[in-house]
């Protein structure tokens, strides 16, 4: 399966168009021709106002912004490149010490020589000592009395050999940088594993994750009748006295064209002329104002393009409706109800060009399934309507298509292409996803949910996927298969 994931880009100063492996040769063979070692460049630099970016050593050299990860490549003395061609010079004073980089122009001091433990725990996927892939040995994920129930792998219809397949491919590399992995089969949690310094209390930063997160909130604004439903016009809730670009159709835009991302408006982060592009987005001071203001291109409902913008307009629209801010309201209607305390997420929903978290919310992975457990469960968490039956069937049926992918309600509905030795198998999944690797996957037909995080940001390769495809589900393929030959020959 090829799916574009557009996203809550974060412009980092090292940014990148795909993630970049360079081979440890590579690495040693540059810097012996230019006498210096990657190590002299480990520690924390001035970035923007307040802000810092850290230089880490693995078995590449990269930098982190925000917890996220992007390799560099050497391309001279001192000096690397993104993979996206960007120059970064590093400075010497006259004992060799470094002192900081340049890039476009702009100088950046080195503030510390030290780097964070979590910066640290990027560079390999274990610690020493523990991250041998052939001294992997499965065992269930403990009971920490959440409302999940556990269970043993082995007992499921994924086996012991699937936990050690996934598990040892992200040791070994083969399946680079994935923070997190949670497969809930049958009604219990059967593996639970972490990498890269992330654990079970940790929460992770979902990207565009997080717009499945508002479309769940749409919808329980509309269960508690604040919203009539998908066709309530959007503008006529908003307070703004006019807008730009005025257009008769601009009135007629409903909840259910955003959340499809149908707007018509010249919203697309795809396109690198569009004027609402997320990157032009994000400086301005009003998000919902500025989505609102783009010119129509098209009629309502008619095309789909990937819009981050109308994200912005949808959380707004909820708040105005529940007088709420929306993170209060999440809580009250959505992770109260799961179980989950507030003090477990963030979410920073400012939607200005003062939000530098970019109105991305950060869940435990664990929280993330209980997600995906609504979801598949009808809206029923533990006895209780959470969400209607109604909102979880409307919102994960097809609306639209983006990239040649169907798309219901801010959750992709994508295919994903499995060998097997009858042919490749097409396998339809629902799914939540962010760049980087942020995962909710629903096997409606194999009574799956599978979580990952990762921080493969910016990158061509989905490892997510490719574990999915080349592991999870050949073997629940396995396990069906083996029940109907048994059941046949009854």
């Amino acid at each position: 399966m090829s799916v574009q994931l557009a996203d809550l880009r974060l412009r980092f100063v090292f940014s990148c168009v795909s993630a970049f492996l360079i081979a440890a040769s590579s690495f040693v063979g540059a810097q012996q021709n230019s006498g210096k070692q990657l190590t002299d460049y480990v520690g924390t630099y001035a970035d923007s106002p307040g802000h810092t970016l850290q230089i880490v050593v693995g078995d590449t050299l990269f930098a982190v912004v925000d917890e996220a990860k992007y390799p560099l490549r050497p391309s001279g003395v001192d000096q690397f490149s993104t993979i996206t061609g960007q120059i970064v010079s590093f400075r010497r004073d006259a004992k060799g010490v470094v002192t900081g980089y340049t890039q476009d122009g702009h100088f950046h001091p080195r503030v510390s020589t030290t780097i964070t433990p979590e910066a640290a725990a990027l560079a390999h996927p274990r610690p020493k000592g523990e991250d041998s892939p052939v001294e992997y040995r499965y065992h269930p994920p403990a009971d920490l009395h959440d409302g999940i129930a556990v269970g043993d792998i082995a007992e499921s219809d994924l086996g012991v050999s699937t936990a050690n397949a996934i598990v040892r491919g992200i040791l070994s590399g083969t399946y680079l940088d994935v923070h997190s992995v949670l497969l809930y089969q049958h009604g219990k949690l059967v593996l639970e594993e972490y990498f890269y310094g992330y654990s079970a209390e940790r929460p992770h930063q979902l990207r565009s994750a997080t717009k499945s997160i508002v479309s769940a909130l749409a919808g329980i604004a509309i269960d508690r009748g604040a919203i009539a439903g998908p066709k309530e016009p959007v503008l006529s809730h908003m307070s703004y006295a006019g807008y730009q670009n005025p257009d008769p159709r601009k009135a007629a835009i409903t909840l259910g064209d955003f959340l499809s991302m149908s707007s018509g408006l010249d919203c697309n982060d795809h396109s690198s002329t569009s004027p609402g592009r997320e990157t032009v987005l994000d400086n301005q001071p009003d998000w919902v104002k500025a989505t609102l203001d783009l010119p129509l291109i098209n009629p309502p409902g008619e095309k789909a393009y990937y819009c981050s913008g109308g994200v912005a307009v949808v959380g707004r629209l909820v708040e105005n409706v529940t007088h709420m801010k929306l993170p209060d309201f999440a809580q009250a209607n959505l992770f109260g109800p799961l179980g989950i305390p507030r003090s477990d997420w963030k979410w920073n929903y400012d939607l200005t060009n003062a939000d530098k978290e970019y109105s991305q919310i950060y869940l435990r992975p664990r929280d993330m399934l209980k997600l995906g457990i609504l979801y598949m469960s009808g809206g029923r968490w533990q006895g209780h309507q959470v969400i209607s039956d109604s909102w979880i069937r409307t919102s994960l049926a097809e609306h639209s298509h983006i990239d040649n992918v169907s798309y219901g309600y801010y959750w992709w509905r994508p295919w994903l292409n499995v060998d097997t030795p009858a042919g490749a198998q097409h396998v339809d999944v629902i799914a939540a996803q962010g760049n980087g690797g942020q995962k909710v996957y629903l096997v409606r037909q194999y009574d799956l949910v599978a979580v990952f995080t990762g921080g493969g940001y910016n990158a061509e390769s989905t490892p997510p996927n490719s574990i999915m495809a080349n592991i999870i589900l050949p073997a629940l393929m396995k396990s069906a298969n083996r029940r109907q030959i048994s059941t046949q020959q009854k």
